[in-house]
């Protein structure tokens, strides 16, 4: 790169002995020629744009609310999600790897759709899944309030699940059964991790310890020195592995294969481990990177009724209790 030319200084001198208006006009040409580089600068660097400016005309172009989801579209599932309850785990065996796993078993506990989020009103649209069942007395009044506008009775659990189009949003009073899912497909499990309380390093982060040797007298499980002196400032450096909070997190497990489903029991199985201990409440949707499950597996967009299931599982259950009453 070739070096700046210098200022012309001879020049200086007869700027001083001009009128004051030319020498005003003058003076801008003159501290515009380019210098060369010093130890110092003997001029002040322009200043730099300012994106806020609008006289600046550097302000970049506005990004509409369409185009903000059009970029989020992929990564967004087509369909809602569940809300289920971790009951333990079990082995499988797989018949495509003839091999044993290990599985998780999830139940769906009155799974209902309770209301809406639109684009049109709250900026996205999302689907407000309850689950279970909580006592009136338990519940504030707003709340009451909404469960009996959407007709449904109240629930323990009220999460939102984001989905791509409205044409996703299923109506009001929906149960959603094992059967929203299909056997072979996977799904995204989302829960709180177990918590472990305040914890030290070794166990946290894996720290080896101090030496179990002569000299560390009740110091084997301390982690040692926190920060350096003049090296790092003489403080403690943001995200330094140290004791603390461990676990109760949310954790997402991602691409988990359906083994099993049975909507009599509300029962489903998914291939591997689940976060959280058992009766943690688990989010279970389809996974975001697989939006091709929906068209290759022919996933329904909107519930089966579960009517028949019902009826059969009252006359079974009232034909055993006949059967008992004759057999006393």
């Amino acid at each position: 790169m070739a070096p700046r030319t210098a200022l012309q200084c001879a020049s200086l001198p007869s700027l001083l002995l001009l009128p004051t208006p030319l020498r005003c006009s003058l003076a801008p040409q003159l501290l515009q020629q380019p210098q060369r580089r010093t130890i110092r600068s003997i001029l002040k660097p322009p200043p730099k744009p300012n994106r806020f400016d609008i006289s600046s005309g550097h302000v970049p172009a506005a990004r509409s609310r369409s185009a903000a989801f059009e970029r989020k579209t992929y990564t967004m599932p087509h369909r809602t999600g569940v809300l289920a309850v971790k009951k333990g785990m079990t082995s499988m065996f797989d018949s495509s790897t003839a091999e044993r796993i290990g599985c998780t078993v999830l139940q769906l506990d009155r799974c209902q759709v309770v209301g809406h989020k639109t684009r049109a009103r709250h900026g996205y649209c999302a689907v407000q899944v309850g689950h279970g069942w909580r006592h009136p007395r338990n519940l504030a009044r707003q709340d009451l309030g909404v469960f009996a506008a959407a007709g449904v009775p109240p629930k323990e659990r009220v999460v939102e699940f984001r989905v791509r189009e409205q044409d996703a949003l299923i109506p009001v009073g929906c149960v959603l059964a094992p059967s929203w899912f299909r056997e072979g497909q996977f799904v995204d499990a989302r829960s709180r991790s177990k918590g472990h309380g305040f914890t030290g390093g070794m166990k946290r982060w894996g720290f080896h310890g101090q030496p179990a040797s002569h000299g560390h007298s009740l110091s084997h499980r301390s982690m040692g020195s926190a920060g350096g002196s003049q090296g790092s400032g003489s403080r403690v450096l943001p995200g330094k592995k140290m004791a603390g909070r461990m676990g109760n997190q949310f954790v997402t497990v991602q691409n988990l294969k359906v083994m099993k489903l049975d909507d009599e029991n509300g029962i489903i199985v998914v291939k591997g481990l689940v976060a959280g201990p058992k009766g943690c409440l688990v989010r279970l949707q389809d996974a975001k990177k697989m939006p091709w499950q929906k068209d290759d597996l022919k996933l329904p967009m909107m519930p089966e009724p579960l009517l028949p299931i019902v009826e059969e599982t009252v006359q079974e259950s009232a034909s055993n209790a006949q059967t008992l009453a004759i057999a006393r």
